[in-house]
């Protein structure tokens, strides 16, 4: 009998499976209820450290060594199509009704559709907003949240006068690009022109985000400082140093363990503000894809779509604090009841994705180095509009290069 069970799970098709960072840890307790409804397949599961993960996936694509299925960055994806390591999906999500682009929030389904073809299935979600002190708020005569640019500012400036000069409205460390960049893509005009050819950095625009972010240094509302230079940043919040922080949904969680029991009723998440109104964010995450040089697709498809499920989701969700990009997956009472994680939900649906070229996350740091010496005052808002729009067509030269290589254009 021994014999004949081990002979049965060899025949099982293996998919193997690679997840990064603590995801790739807490996957592992829904592999066992996957295999028992689909018997002739075996999940082999790798679980790889961020760090590592990009260079480890280049270096498996060049040696013909990649999984069946991996969780890829959102930012990744546009790269790793490029290369033509991903296979598309539309085929399979044509036979696979269950899973709906109109239940996904718009944004996280962009981030893997990339010429009009479907390379990657949202896992995770993740955007930027505000957790803010609500009492801070109200005894500096602040009734509502803020829900534009102009409220906004006013909020930090009634928050800044009653803190004094030892304290501070909002924290927006120097060493994140992802504050200035929630509120760029707020703006009308894209990040990039020309297709992705080139940096569209002084648009009116992202010119006014500039502006809008510079006056808070300027103004004393936020410190000139990095996150590296707060002792800690969720003590410092309970405390008053800051009203506000833009940060992720991760941080629900960590606030909530972090900050001590009479601090519990005094905070809050909200939507980011917008220039006009409430406004939109960056889809983060991570997504599912399928690698075409794998050799077991429809049996790696199969985990795909289980993964995908919203009461996997809602699972996934309770077992790790991420959000589940599929709308459905949000009536579970762990999120419907949620106050922390409800702001996020409406956020999400104005989130959006990054540009989708390869090259974005170098793009993204230069955004980060040039900001920092925009608010150090050693660029004007024009000059660091300028500068980042040099950086950016510097990085894209080759893809410029490639395009119009591929259009005849080039030798």
């Amino acid at each position: 009998m021994l014999l004949a069970a081990c002979a049965r799970e060899d025949e099982r098709q293996v998919v193997r499976f690679w997840a990064m960072g603590f995801e790739g840890q807490v996957v592992a307790r829904l592999i066992p209820e996957f295999e028992r409804t689909h018997p002739g397949i075996r999940i082999e599961l790798q679980q790889v450290p961020w760090t590592a993960a990009h260079e480890k996936l280049l270096t498996a694509f060049a040696g013909d060594a990649l999984p069946d299925v991996c969780a890829l960055g959102n930012t990744w994806i546009p790269e790793f199509a490029a290369l033509g390591a991903l296979a598309p999906l539309d085929g399979r999500l044509a036979r696979t009704p269950s899973i709906r682009a109109d239940d996904y929030f718009r944004g996280a389904w962009q981030s893997g559709a990339i010429d009009g073809r479907i390379y990657a299935l949202p896992w995770y979600v993740e955007t930027r907003l505000p957790f803010y002190r609500r009492d801070l708020l109200e005894r500096a005569g602040v009734t509502r949240p803020p829900r534009t640019w102009a409220e906004w500012r006013d909020a930090l400036v009634a928050v800044k006068r009653d803190a004094g000069p030892e304290r501070y409205a909002i924290l927006l460390p120097l060493n994140e690009f992802e504050p200035l960049l929630n509120l760029a893509i707020q703006q009308p005009e894209p990040l990039l022109r020309e297709g992705g050819r080139y940096g569209n950095f002084r648009s009116a625009g992202f010119r006014r985000t500039l502006a809008f972010y510079k006056s808070m240094f300027d103004r004393g509302l936020a410190p000139r400082v990095s996150n590296t230079q707060i002792a800690n940043v969720w003590d410092e919040f309970g405390r008053g140093y800051y009203a506000f922080y833009v940060s992720g949904p991760w941080n629900i969680a960590e606030f909530r363990r972090r900050l001590p029991p009479e601090r519990a009723d005094d905070w809050a998440t909200m939507p980011l503000p917008g220039p006009d109104g409430p406004g939109a964010s960056v889809a983060g995450g991570t997504s599912l894809v399928l690698f075409a040089s794998s050799r077991r697709k429809d049996a790696a498809w199969a985990w795909i779509a289980y993964l995908s499920r919203p009461e996997v989701q809602a699972r996934f969700h309770a077992l790790t604090g991420d959000l589940p990009p599929r709308r459905s997956a949000w009536r579970s009472a762990a999120l419907a009841d949620d106050a922390h994680a409800r702001a996020f939900r409406d956020q999400l649906e104005r989130a959006k994705p990054t540009p989708q070229v390869p090259e974005w996350e170098r793009i993204a740091t230069e955004m980060r180095l040039v900001a920092e010496q925009m608010v150090l005052g050693r660029l004007t808002v024009d000059q660091a509009a300028a500068e980042l729009d040099r950086r950016a067509d510097a990085i894209l030269a080759k893809r410029r290069w490639m395009l119009d290589r591929e259009a005849g254009r080039a030798p």
